[in-house]
């Protein structure tokens, strides 16, 4: 299933193929994902098309530089990023996509960034 989404200020709008719909929703407690606070959901690097404002996606990157965090310039909106756990698939804010709220997700798994297994 494809699912529509752009960040808040409409700059950014995509299309993603989810690898197993929301059944890998995730939250992860590293200090940058801690304090950005988004659920992602996994899909592959092919599953997502940008189909407006590419040019308008910044990229940020920090400590070993794996993942790859791409907001949007305008409205400083977090869509994707490239996992450093999984470099073959992105991970993919829930909030951005249509008619979706985080909220009926439940809740939504932990992930141990703290001690991730590539910052040893």
């Amino acid at each position: 299933m494809t699912h529509h989404a752009s960040c808040h200020c409409g700059a950014v709008e995509f299309t993603v193929d989810l690898s197993d719909g929301f059944n890998t929703a995730r939250r992860c407690d590293c200090s940058f994902c801690r304090r950005r606070g988004a659920i992602a959901v996994s899909a592959p690097l092919d599953g997502i098309k940008i189909t407006k404002g590419v040019d308008n996606l910044t990229l940020y990157t920090w400590g070993t530089g794996a993942a790859k965090h791409y907001f949007c310039k305008t409205c400083g909106i977090y869509t994707h990023h490239q996992r450093r756990s999984n470099p073959h698939e992105y991970g993919v804010n829930v909030a951005c996509l249509y008619g979706v709220n985080p909220r009926d997700l439940g809740d939504v798994p932990w992930v141990d960034g703290v001690n991730h297994p590539k910052d040893r």
